[in-house]
């Protein structure tokens, strides 16, 4: 080769353009081959991708090319999550269309994504935010409203302030708007809902099926469902100081704690609260401030515990003559089981704190293990595990599991009001999931509201509900709101006046069926089953486990929505899920506090300690902790930078290589420049091959030599690993055995360059499986040096090189030689060598020979294929 160092910026954009010309990574859905389905969550198109996107789809990069080079038909498609309030935020704020933003965004992103060298079918793009694919969710809205997933009700709602619109249970972090970071507030409004709830046991169930998931994203959606067995249970009120109610129901899943109950709890909006408040003030200011905090579990668990006595006491219901204080308390929820709880302070934490901030008694029930019941009590840390009960009557001396099963019997043979006082109820966490958005950039809910009709499906024909381009955002809520004649249509049924339904669905509706439409993008329906069905479950999804909840879990529900209305024949649409790392980089500060991004720091070494300053300054700069690449912090890396400067190959083979692709990995100076050097090693090394070759054009080749067979055994070996590695989605194990086969082959280069007969054949072998084993890690750098090899066509359609199996079987081993139990060397022997005979050949290594210094040893321990020690 002329060219002594390859450069990644004139190849790349080369081969990338020969991909587009020869429609190499254009799927077929007629191709007869085993089809395979790879897919990354598409991204937001925020502008600009970050290294975090890099790392994310050269990953998916990789197993779609490796798929595709063992003979599979591979769907690799990319979309847009394209709707959302950041976009209408940040047209508010540039005084621009939502759409003109994030169409220019997209089209920047797409150039980045395509400067990377991606194997994606380009011809099947989507962005959700064009009217040709959310037409086909107000489709698919309107078959679950015919079928009953759809209901619109008055619920309390958790409301951004700030971005002013509902936001679900799992969009409330730590009690603050995910988007807006505001504080929510709560509010009842009439929404529209998905019945997921109606879903949670087959949900449930269905986890047990994906075997190929991560155990913590399984952990947590079964935690987020969070399936209960308890017993409703009667509490009968002493005094009802007015109200019309007799007694006071609640939902326990601990019944064997009866003995211990101390209060009962009510929700803010229990029926028997609204009653009391209106003759309570201090009640009534409770009530507020309980709505103001927010409707979220996980928000609800972390406040504060408080609450407001009631004045009510009811009759404890196993200890005659008890009485339990009433109290309306800020951690209950009124839409699980019945809006009302018994308190046990000693078994449970939240009922502890809130029984020591109002001086309740504390009592023990379950007994430790181990523990003197006389002297066992609970201090500031509830006792949750398991136990024998104890200080409670007939339940005395039973386990926690068998005293549930004592305790719902009794209950259940007593009355009250006429009616059992205890009953056995399941219960879920989940709540159904509210989708009415109330902001415009978001896909129109296809929903017409007539005074006399009612409300009313939009015709199928006359979808779709497309949003109006004319919008002002110069009022604050919703823009739909404010338009002047978008929402006023005539009713479809009496033709009437009516109105469009203003708000608009949660953008996690469009990412729970995209992969789906990926299928069929151009289909005059939202899916054809018989293509959805034979490409689905997505074989291998990538992507990130903040999205473990949220968006995997309505995607498993939307799924089972489209099988019920007749687009999917199937529950599941992941099969294999993989959650990787974050990317992660030094953080700098300036003198002033102020934070710095890595572009403007020169660090510099000094013996152990490193050292920072301000590039154009000069000014010292503080080298602070390894996080989260943030734009806040300023700790970020531009792609662009680095694909200008390394090639988008380095990047891909850093992201790959440098740590396990579950784990975080920190984006270093050093590791970006090693994987340039590897790269420019392999060009060496095809470089040096090629002319070898050309010098031994006239020397007649000869049968494998030992060395040349150990060599091709080595390859073998390689080819056989690097693709289990790959499979097993271990890229980081990958590399280091690309590296090996890497390092054997320069070897093997240098040896043939003085006698080629013998070996030539397999180093040539050798460095062709090589540029196909990186091929879907640097797919650019392999084209090249496949080209220049001579080899036909592209490396992106060659087969992964066969294994010859008998290449497998190692009939050699390498052992340790140790003198006096310190390691001097190795040497190669063929497995089960006699003890005397590698006693003869250890003897003989020079390294041996030298420290004996013609003594002999005092006794060599021999471990058979292991190690040997020569003590002396």
């Amino acid at each position: 080769m002329s060219v002594e160092r390859y450069n990644p910026r004139e190849m790349e954009p080369k081969w990338q353009q020969v991909w587009d010309q020869a429609k190499s990574f254009v799927t077929s859905d007629d191709d007869p081959r085993e089809p395979y389905y790879v897919l990354e969550m598409f991204p937001y198109p925020s502008g600009r991708i970050h290294m975090g996107h890099v790392r994310n789809y050269s990953m998916g990069d990789v197993v779609a090319r490796y798929h595709r080079a063992r003979g599979k038909n591979v769907l690799h498609p990319m979309g847009w999550d394209a709707f959302g309030l950041p976009a209408e935020n940040a047209a508010i704020e540039n005084k621009t269309h939502p759409g003109t933003w994030t169409r220019a965004n997209i089209a920047s992103m797409k150039a980045q994504l395509q400067s990377m060298g991606l194997a994606i079918d380009w011809t099947r793009e989507i962005a959700t935010c064009e009217p040709q694919y959310y037409q086909h969710q107000q489709a698919m809205f309107i078959d679950m409203m015919a079928a009953g997933l759809v209901t619109r009700k008055q619920s309390k709602v958790n409301w951004d302030p700030i971005d002013m619109t509902v936001l679900a249970n799992e969009q409330v972090i730590d009690g603050r708007g995910w988007r807006s970071g505001a504080p929510v507030e709560q509010r009842e409004l009439t929404q529209w809902f998905f019945k997921i709830s109606d879903m949670a046991e087959d949900l449930l169930a269905g986890l047990d099926t994906l075997t190929e998931w991560p155990e913590k994203v399984r952990t947590m959606q079964r935690n987020w469902i969070g399936k209960s067995e308890g017993l409703r249970l009667k509490f009968a009120l002493v005094d009802s100081k007015g109200t019309d109610a007799t007694a006071i129901e609640v939902f326990t899943t601990r019944p064997d704690t009866i003995f211990g109950a101390s209060f009962i709890a009510l929700s803010a909006d229990h029926p028997l609260t609204t009653q009391l408040a209106s003759a309570n003030a201090a009640l009534t200011d409770f009530i507020a401030e309980c709505h103001a905090q927010g409707t979220a579990t996980e928000t609800l668990e972390k406040a504060e515990k408080k609450g407001v006595f009631t004045g009510l006491q009811v009759q404890h219901p196993a200890i005659e003559g008890a009485t339990l204080p009433v109290y309306v308390a800020n951690f209950v929820l009124m839409d699980y089981g019945t809006g009302a709880i018994f308190g046990c302070p000693a078994h449970d934490q939240r009922d502890l704190d809130f029984a020591r901030r109002y001086d309740l008694p504390v009592k023990p029930v379950v007994l430790p293990p181990d523990a003197n019941a006389d002297s066992f009590a609970v201090t500031n840390e509830a006792f949750t595990d398991a136990g024998t009960i104890f200080n409670s009557g007939f339940l005395d001396g039973l386990s926690i599991d068998a005293a549930k099963q004592a305790a719902a019997s009794h209950f259940a043979a007593r009355t009250v009001d006429g009616q059992p006082q205890g009953k056995v109820e399941i219960n879920y966490r989940l709540r159904d999931w509210g989708v009415s958005r109330q902001r415009y950039w978001g896909c129109p809910i296809p929903v017409i509201h007539c005074e006399v009709c009612g409300t009313l499906p939009v015709p199928k024909k006359d979808l779709p509900v497309v949003l109006p381009e004319d919008v002002s955002f110069d009022k604050p809520g919703n823009a739909l709101d404010h338009h002047p004649s978008w929402k006023h249509v005539s009713c479809p049924q009496c033709g009437g006046e009516a109105r469009r339904e203003t708000d608009t669905m949660d953008t996690f509706v469009d990412s729970s069926w995209y992969y789906t439409r990926f299928t069929a993008p151009h289909a005059a329906t939202p899916t054809v089953p018989a293509i959805a069905n034979r490409w689905l479950p997505v074989d291998q999804y990538i992507g990130g486990v903040e999205h473990a909840i949220l968006h995997l879990l309505y995607s498993r529900y939307f799924t089972r929505a489209m099988k019920a209305t007749g687009h999917v024949g199937l529950d599941e649409p992941f099969k294999g899920l993989f959650t990787q790392g974050m990317v992660t980089h030094e953080t700098y500060k300036s003198p002033t506090g102020d934070w710095v991004a890595p572009v403007d720091v020169a660090v510099e070494t000094f013996g152990e300690g490193r050292r920072a300053r301000h590039l154009k300054s000069g000014a010292p700069i503080t080298i602070g902790s390894i996080e989260k690449m943030s734009k806040s912090k300023k700790n970020v890396i531009d792609p662009d930078e680095i694909v200008a400067t390394y090639g988008a190959d380095t990047a891909r083979w850093f992201m790959l290589s440098d740590s396990p692709p579950e784990r975080d990995v920190q984006w270093t100076e050093s590791g970006v420049e090693g994987a340039s050097r590897f790269q420019q090693r392999i060009w060496r090394l095809v470089g040096d091959t090629i002319e070898i070759i050309k010098q031994s054009s006239g020397v007649v080749r000869e049968k494998d030599d030992n060395e040349g067979l150990a060599l091709r055994k080595v390859i073998h070996r390689a080819v056989h690993n690097v693709g289990n590695e790959i499979e097993g989605l271990r890229f980081n194990r990958a590399v280091a055995q690309i590296y090996e086969l890497t390092n054997a082959l320069v070897r093997a280069s240098g040896i043939c360059a003085v006698a080629p007969a013998s070996r030539l054949a397999a180093l040539e072998l050798g460095v062709t499986h090589l540029i196909q084993l990186i091929a879907p890690m640097m797919p650019h750098l392999a084209e090249t040096c496949w080209e220049a090899l001579g080899q036909p066509g592209l490396v992106a359609d060659a087969r992964w090189p066969e294994v010859d199996p008998v290449m497998l079987v190692d009939d050699e081993v390498t052992l340790p030689i140790q003198v006096n139990g310190k390691r001097r060397g190795e040497i190669t022997l063929a497995k089960g060598m006699a003890a005397a005979e590698v006693e003869k050949l250890v003897l003989s290594m020079d390294e041996i020979v030298r420290m004996l210094d013609g003594k002999a040893p005092k006794k060599i321990v021999i471990v058979p294929d292991r190690i040997v020690n020569v003590v002396v």
